[in-house]
């Protein structure tokens, strides 16, 4: 594990954290081509975007109003109802900056900042299933929902061994709850703020303690935008050192841990 983290932020933290300058014609040329700064936003995930698509809130609008700003550009929000949407938009370079989670599959054809929140992936199970642990979950004949294309869709596509993964087509940070209650599933993959959500209005569910993966938001670039994705990682690193970032945290009502500062390489 420590070893796939090492490779995820190889690219990801290249860059050092420094008072950030103006941006350069080539970070301008790189981060707003058609003269405005092209955002996605993943409303599948109600701890970075919150509200309607005509009005956005929340961490990650906060954090593209703000770039938006230091650019000197305007501001265009993109938006997509599932992560795995907005991958697909920057690796087709139809946006220019997304917010999705650091995942291998998806370095190859994103750059990536370093981290600015952590989130937990985990379970959730009926209250009487025997399954306790997120380590009970991967055995033989286990079926899990999840959300197509979400990074816990990536991470538990490479690491399980046994379990079998029922996808949601339509992704989304909670996208595992259809196929779990529909299917009669064995557990739902997920965020664990609307798993949580979830499984307070519904008693009969609960959430696992434990976590099988932490989860790396962080900002994205179209691959090769080597001078924008410079920015965007001393820009990310402003943010969370400035404390803008807990404060988008704390605007939005919602709970998830600041990442710590990248270490520069």
């Amino acid at each position: 594990m420590r070893g796939l983290l090492a490779a995820l932020f190889a690219c990801a933290v290249a860059w050092p954290a420094a008072a950030q300058p103006a941006p350069t014609p080539d970070v301008l040329k790189e981060l707003a081509p058609t003269g405005k700064l092209r955002a996605a936003l993943n409303f599948g995930n109600g701890v970075l975007v919150q509200g309607q698509y005509g009005s956005p809130r929340g961490i990650t609008p906060d954090l593209a109003t703000e770039l938006a700003k230091r650019l000197g550009v305007p501001l265009e929000f993109v938006n997509f109802p599932a992560a795995g949407k907005v991958f697909e938009a920057l690796s087709k370079a139809q946006v220019d900056v997304g917010f999705i989670a650091i995942e291998l599959v998806r370095a190859a054809e994103v750059e990536f900042t370093a981290p600015y929140v952590i989130i937990e992936g985990t379970y959730m199970v009926a209250k009487t299933s025997p399954l306790k642990d997120v380590g009970d979950v991967d055995k033989p004949g286990i079926r899990i929902g999840v959300g197509l294309g979400s990074v816990y869709d990536l991470f538990l596509t490479r690491t399980l061994k046994h379990a079998a993964l029922v996808r949601n087509p339509k992704g989304g940070a909670a996208g595992g709850i259809e196929p779990f209650v529909e299917q009669k599933l064995d557990a739902a993959a997920g965020v664990r703020q609307p798993l949580d959500l979830y499984a307070a209005s519904h008693p009969e569910m609960r959430v696992m303690a434990g976590t099988f993966d932490q989860i790396r938001q962080a900002m994205g670039t179209p691959k090769g935008r080597l001078a924008g994705a410079a920015y965007l990682q001393a820009f990310i690193e402003e943010m969370k050192k400035s404390g803008f970032v807990a404060g988008a945290v704390k605007r939005a009502g919602q709970t998830a841990q600041v990442a710590p500062p990248a270490i520069a390489r």
